[in-house]
């Protein structure tokens, strides 16, 4: 489907995407992406089966799950900039931050982030969202993963982005 195909008008106001999430035996949930008029995009959703506490939480490069969660590739960095956190000037356009799983494993996920639209050269349909085993550093914590990676740890859970029926 091309870009704002669907949409009437050409505009991707109202366009959505979804991601259902599998990984680690007990990761489970799903993640929806709805781009707004203002040009962000929404990011909602629920994952179970996480360990409490923070965890890391990107767009990666590629929509590839052949080897499970590590052929997603790397953060999705269309601007080739440093990690960092969703505030920063300076981030891969991926860099989500963290999700906050409670005693029970559970994150409730609601994010709005402009730099992750679901049309135009920078699109993340056909992309994968990853969650991380450990908390992302916002690339300040001085590892030398930091400025790479936010040393966020394994690829616990991830799931492929695509177009979602309006029905």
């Amino acid at each position: 489907m091309a870009a704002g195909a669907g949409t009437g008008g050409g505009t991707t106001a109202g366009v959505k995407a979804v991601a259902i999430i599998a990984g680690d035996p007990k990761v489970r949930g799903f993640i929806q992406f709805i781009q707004q008029p203002t040009g962000a995009t929404l990011v909602a959703g629920k994952i179970t089966g996480l360990s409490p506490g923070f965890h890391g939480f990107h767009i990666h490069a590629l929509g590839d799950t052949t080897n499970g969660c590590n052929s997603t590739g790397p953060h999705f960095n269309p601007l080739k900039r440093s990690h960092g956190s969703p505030w920063d000037h300076e981030r891969h356009a991926g860099d989500l931050g963290n999700i906050l799983a409670n005693e029970n494993g559970v994150a409730e996920i609601s994010i709005e982030d402009t730099q992750i639209p679901l049309a135009g050269p920078n699109s993340i349909l056909g992309r994968a969202v990853v969650v991380h085993a450990d908390p992302d550093d916002l690339g300040k914590g001085g590892h030398e993963l930091s400025k790479a990676t936010g040393n966020a740890g394994a690829r616990v859970g991830c799931g492929i982005i695509g177009l979602q029926s309006s029905v």
